[in-house]
């Protein structure tokens, strides 16, 4: 009976001491000289593809410009900024990516291969967190997605001292709601996760007001709440030049072809990510309309409509594109394409003649990020205008127009493109929105909360 005990004794402290071993080191400023510590230390998390995370490299570049050191942990599957690259103060940690086969979109399916996807994210995010990255004075995660983000950043931040912030761009459980529906017993969880979770966080940074609001009174935060509104990065700016706008068009391979044919033309540019929350076929229809207002009015102009971005609905609605083209329906519409360097998306913006934004928002109180790039380059907007946070971006008349259905979106397409004052008009307003910078927002908001300022 002795022995076993002193057996069982044994292996318990062999198996705590083994545990004691493998916990992550915790944070330490000590650990560096005063003539090489920098003014702080901060991880950026993001689950998802850094090179289309604007948000988090800009984050990541105001950290790294005024003293700080980063190390930004995300997929690689684009390149990020080109300044984020060349930093000295900043470090990129890729997280592998989840196999291709636990990604779908047959809702059975994605019940059968979630638990499976989160469970093989959390081994790739703590080893992260824990033992690729040393130990920082705080951790800044992008949110949404939540599952597992919230739950592995919380633990990692508890075992290594670091102060946890969460930047809220939208809600989890919303998103998932898009595809489940609201009432599914799994986006019932991922609210009370997100709920649970999140509390743990030393302060939160959100997008819009409207953002703040539900986080206080719904998720009821003790927290300090910051709305940091996104505003444009230094390389959106508008381009004054008309020749300058024509001639980078006509430089562009999606463009240049039709650029180059002596016809009245308006570019139309609209950036998407091809996902539910974005109902590209809105702006499909808007053009079928418009195609049919335009062979019977010579007054309107062509339309070139460019359509930037990667997504899993991109196959499928090109496909219909292509058959509407096929079928004559598209006349005096042409619809391209393009996925462009940080560089030439900015000036793509800067050379367009209007900008479209199709973002429905699942929660009501995010702002589509797009459309501030787009006000950057002195763009103006028509975008989707039927959720809460609208009025906090866009000035109606004045920088953009908002649209709740595709007879509205065609209607203000053909009174904007048919009477050039109007437009002009709309031009001057996002050209005066674009002084608003994203540094000018930053430094007194997260810029003091990090101590740097």
């Amino acid at each position: 009976m002795i022995d076993t005990l002193i057996n069982v004794a044994f292996c318990v402290s062999s198996l705590v001491t083994v545990l004691m071993l493998l916990l992550p080191s915790q944070y330490d400023p000590r650990h560096s000289t005063k003539s090489t510590r920098p003014k702080t230390s901060v991880q950026i998390l993001v689950l998802g593809d850094i090179g289309r995370s604007p948000r988090m490299q800009y984050h990541a570049l105001s950290i790294a410009r005024n003293g700080g050191q980063v190390v930004i942990i995300g997929y690689t599957e684009s390149d990020p900024h080109p300044d984020l690259i060349s930093h000295p103060n900043v470090t990129i940690v890729p997280i592998r990516p989840h196999p291709a086969i636990l990604q779908t979109s047959n809702k059975l399916l994605f019940t059968l291969y979630g638990p499976l996807k989160v469970l093989f994210q959390v081994v790739c995010l703590w080893r992260c967190l824990a033992y690729t990255t040393p130990p920082s004075r705080w951790l800044l995660v992008q949110n949404p997605p939540s599952i597992p983000t919230l739950a592995v950043a919380s633990l990692s931040c508890f075992l290594r001292q670091t102060r946890l912030v969460i930047d809220w761009h939208n809600f989890g459980y919303s998103i998932l709601a898009l595809k489940l529906g609201p009432n599914h017993p799994l986006v019932k969880v991922s609210l009370w996760y997100e709920k649970i979770f999140c509390k743990s966080a030393f302060a939160h940074f959100c997008v819009t007001d409207a953002m703040r609001s539900v986080l206080k009174q719904d998720f009821q935060l003790q927290a300090p709440i910051l709305p940091l509104h996104d505003r444009p990065a230094s390389h959106f700016s508008p381009i004054q030049d008309a020749d300058e706008r024509i001639k980078f068009l006509a430089s562009l391979p999606e463009t240049k072809e039709i650029c180059s044919k002596p016809i009245r033309l308006r570019v139309l540019v609209s950036s998407t990510s091809w996902t539910p929350d974005e109902d590209f076929s809105v702006l499909i229809e808007a053009l079928l309309q418009y195609s049919k207002l335009a062979t019977s009015n010579t007054d309107l102009p062509e339309i070139l409509a460019i359509i930037t971005g990667k997504g899993p609905q991109k196959e499928m609605y090109m496909q219909k594109i292509a058959t509407l083209e096929a079928a004559g329906k598209l006349k005096k519409v042409t619809i391209r394409t393009a996925w462009l360097s940080v560089a030439d998306y900015a000036k793509l913006l800067a050379s367009a003649s209007l900008g479209v934004s199709l973002h429905t928002s699942s929660s009501g109180v995010d702002l589509p990020m797009k459309v501030v790039d787009m006000f950057g380059a002195g763009l103006p907007v028509v975008g989707w205008n039927r959720f809460e946070a609208w009025p906090e971006l866009v000035t109606e008349g004045v920088n953009g127009m908002g649209f709740g259905s595709a007879d509205e979106l065609a209607e203000q397409l053909a009174k904007l493109f048919g009477d050039d004052k109007k437009l002009e008009a709309l031009r001057v307003g996002a050209q005066k929105e674009s002084t608003r910078r994203w540094d000018d927002e930053w430094n007194p908001i997260a810029g003091k909360l990090l101590g740097l300022n």
